[in-house]
């Protein structure tokens, strides 16, 4: 399902489209799912669920902060450019009226916002959601448009990135 919005948005893509995907009649999805809606927001969980996981992999938590936001930044890059769909799927959700109640869905041990509070003394005072504009959110906006970076200009980004985020 999470290709099918990348490709035809979260409009686009209907209940009947993810059934024919899942190989079950559309009204077996309505068994699990009340609406289309539910089922997209069950599918965000579990995407930046997957994500955070990723981006954590093999991370230090207790090293300097920029060595960590770097690490993260690079590992959430890798983990999309892996399969490009995800981060389509994350655009979409991240512009339309799901994000908040998307966002509210997340479990309180989402690996991302464990990270990011982690590093909660190092970063600007502004709400999570412009910390994550204007820190890993290009990294998925670049995936999903498809944009390579050379090694350089990739690490630039990441760099404009922590200027971004950080207190100093």
């Amino acid at each position: 399902m999470v290709d099918l919005v990348a490709q035809h948005g979260l409009h686009g893509t209907s209940m009947s489209m993810i059934a024919e995907q899942a190989g079950v009649a559309t009204g077996t999805a309505y068994v699990h799912y009340d609406s289309k809606e539910a089922l997209l927001v069950a599918a965000f969980v579990e995407v930046k669920t997957g994500l955070g996981r990723a981006a954590l992999h093999e991370v230090d938590l207790s090293a300097e902060p920029r060595t960590v936001f770097e690490e993260v930044w690079r590992n959430c890059h890798r983990y999309l450019s892996d399969d490009p769909s995800i981060a389509g799927f994350l655009v979409q959700v991240e512009v339309s009226p799901l994000r908040k109640v998307a966002h509210d869905a997340l479990p309180g041990d989402d690996p991302l916002t464990s990270a990011a509070e982690g590093l909660g003394a190092y970063l600007v005072d502004l709400p999570a959601e412009v910390l994550y504009d204007l820190s890993l959110a290009p990294a998925v906006r670049l995936v999903a448009s498809g944009t390579a970076l050379s090694k350089t200009d990739l690490s630039t980004v990441i760099e404009s990135c922590w200027r971004a985020v950080a207190k100093t």
